[in-house]
């Protein structure tokens, strides 16, 4: 039985004077498993954050339904959910104590003191923050703010965590520290989690699966490595990925690949491919990677694209130079030039 589950799920907003209404949520289906980490990933605006306060009972759907447990939830405040919400902002009560805002959730429950301690005290072991009970927010890292909430959040022994962009607030070398973090807790507690994120980085380290929203709706379903190889659509294609997928027209198709499979013909190895000349423009040099942008001259017609060498390849390129480079004909994929969606491989000839 899936903890999760949304049907048929459509939440529209009044768009103001004159505008009627907004469709924030374009009739969703989705539904996770037992301890499973998923990661609705999309671009500001596509509904991601909707889609979570709608299944915390922040926002009431439209149409559709919410389950949790198997049970319908549609009416139900959040308290009686079995849901625990970690926002962006953390939302720390400033003038309480780490012990007491961990302990305030079973206050409203109206647990006795003994077990609100112990309890508080087991979840800030679990997180190691135990030295910093007697402290105040302001007196935490970022970092330590994160722990507080999530320990506040595990008190209630919720079914679901639902997470609101939590590491956004946080600086990058902290950010990476606090995601290996994150999966590790989950994995430890086991605890079903829904994850909200823009960065597509978090979304590859943390999800068992991605969900890839945009516009309201779900492009895509599936786990990070399939999203990344396998793209559904060419929204997700290029969303994913940096840089995104290359997409070349040919014969009524978009041929996609991605930059790192865009290489020096000798590096490519077997007879099953396609040779391009590749004439460079712009060279970056990232993180020991090179970036090399300009132009294919087959696969249909002249099309600007990108391919990314790692520092291990060796070959001297300078911009305005002409290389033969090629892709392995298993890294192709192919999509609809006018829907979008991906199609059937095509047979490719030179040139």
């Amino acid at each position: 039985m899936a903890v999760v589950e949304v049907r048929n799920l459509t939440k529209n907003f009044d768009g103001g004077r004159g505008h009627g209404h907004v469709r924030a949520i374009d009739g969703i289906n989705l539904a996770t498993d037992e301890g499973e980490y998923l990661v609705l990933l999309g671009p500001s605006g596509c509904g991601k954050t909707t889609l979570l306060r709608t299944i915390a009972g922040l926002e009431e759907p439209t149409e559709g339904e919410v389950l949790i447990g198997g049970n319908v939830v549609n009416g139900l405040p959040p308290r009686l959910r079995r849901i625990a919400m970690v926002f962006q902002s953390y939302a720390l009560y400033p003038h309480k104590t780490v012990l007491d805002n961990i302990v305030f959730p079973l206050k409203a429950a109206q647990l006795d003191k003994a077990e609100r301690e112990r309890k508080a005290r087991w979840a800030a072991e679990l997180l190691g923050i135990e030295e910093l009970l007697n402290r105040r927010p302001r007196q935490l890292s970022g970092g330590e703010r994160q722990r507080v909430a999530l320990a506040r959040a595990m008190v209630r022994e919720p079914q679901v965590f639902l997470l609101d962009e939590p590491l956004s607030n946080l600086d990058a070398k902290l950010r990476a520290s606090a995601r290996d973090e994150l999966r590790r807790f989950q994995q430890r507690v086991g605890t079903t989690t829904i994850y909200v994120t823009h960065d597509q980085s978090e979304a590859m380290g943390l999800g068992d699966r991605i969900a890839v929203m945009e516009r309201g709706r779900v492009r895509q379903m599936a786990p990070p490595v399939e999203v990344y190889d396998d793209p559904a659509d060419t929204f997700v294609a290029t969303f994913l990925g940096s840089p995104p997928m290359n997409l070349v027209p040919r014969d009524g198709h978009l041929v996609g690949f991605r930059p790192e499979h865009l290489l020096p013909e000798n590096l490519v190895p077997g007879e099953q491919k396609i040779r391009v000349p590749f004439t460079v423009d712009r060279i970056e040099h990232l993180s020991g990677d090179r970036h090399l942008y300009g132009t294919v001259h087959r696969l249909g017609e002249e099309t600007r694209v990108i391919t990314r060498l790692p520092a291990t390849v060796t070959l001297p390129v300078e911009a305005g130079e002409e290389h033969t480079f090629a892709v392995a004909a298993d890294r192709l994929r192919f999509f609809d030039a006018t829907t979008g969606e991906r199609s059937e491989p095509m047979p490719l000839r030179e040139g």
